[in-house]
């Protein structure tokens, strides 16, 4: 398994069990692997003929051009879009029927750069995660530390357990995850409904306590904490 994947791992698991605001360790490494992308390509990456060659090819979704928009780097950005514009003007030259347009936007619909470095890096961010726990003791030890794994990663670390781990690990894998899901659904759960009752003039008088963001914590929870 490459250091590449390990150091980030170790240090998102790390972080999160440090502090448990931090949430969930596999939206920290997805966050981090999405902004470390936008700054490549509106940087080092952005004239390299390769990575061009892609940008032009796969374009990028309306979340990614709005976050790259942000980052206040206009010429980068217009660089990027007068190189994957001509290609486009190219591309788009229509057919008797109009079906290489159609099928030139289809493509462009359904692909986006940074998505796809994303995704692919972090499919091999997750496998890592549970490589360690099976070599490692103390990554076993910072994994159960952990505050909680969002649903949508809860199931992904269960499938790459799965594929992965023996009958035995997998059964101490899936449990000690299943802990770490219960006890925080149960703390939400009354937070949530803390929440509520606080509206009920009753309750008026009461603290908050812990659910002052419980709306927004059940969100992360069941959606992840991610810009999608």
């Amino acid at each position: 398994m490459g250091m590449n994947f390990t150091i980030p791992v170790h240090e998102a698991f790390d972080a999160c069990a440090a502090d448990h605001a931090l949430g969930c360790p596999l939206c920290r490494l997805y966050q981090k692997l999405e902004e470390d992308e936008l700054d490549l390509i509106l940087g080092a990456s952005m004239m390299e003929p390769d990575i061009r060659i892609k940008t032009n090819e796969e374009g990028f979704c309306r979340t990614h051009y709005d976050r790259m928009f942000v980052r206040k780097n206009r010429l980068g950005m217009a660089l990027t879009l007068e190189s994957h514009l001509a290609e486009l003007e190219k591309d788009l030259k229509s057919d008797a029927q109009g079906n290489r347009p159609k099928k030139r936007i289809e493509k462009l619909e359904s692909t986006c750069y940074v998505c796809r470095r994303v995704e692919e890096n972090f499919e091999h961010m997750t496998d890592t995660a549970v490589y360690l726990w099976a070599k490692e003791e103390e990554f076993r030890e910072s994994l159960k530390k952990q505050p909680f794994f969002c649903l949508p990663h809860y199931k992904k670390l269960l499938a790459y357990g799965q594929k992965r781990l023996g009958k035995r690990d997998l059964f101490e894998f899936a449990d000690t995850l299943a802990k770490i899901e219960d006890a925080y659904l149960k703390k939400l759960q009354n937070d949530v409904s803390w929440f509520c009752k606080k509206f009920d003039y009753r309750y008026e008088e009461e603290p908050w306590y812990d659910s002052k963001d419980a709306v927004e914590r059940a969100f992360k929870f069941l959606r992840s904490d991610l810009h999608k």
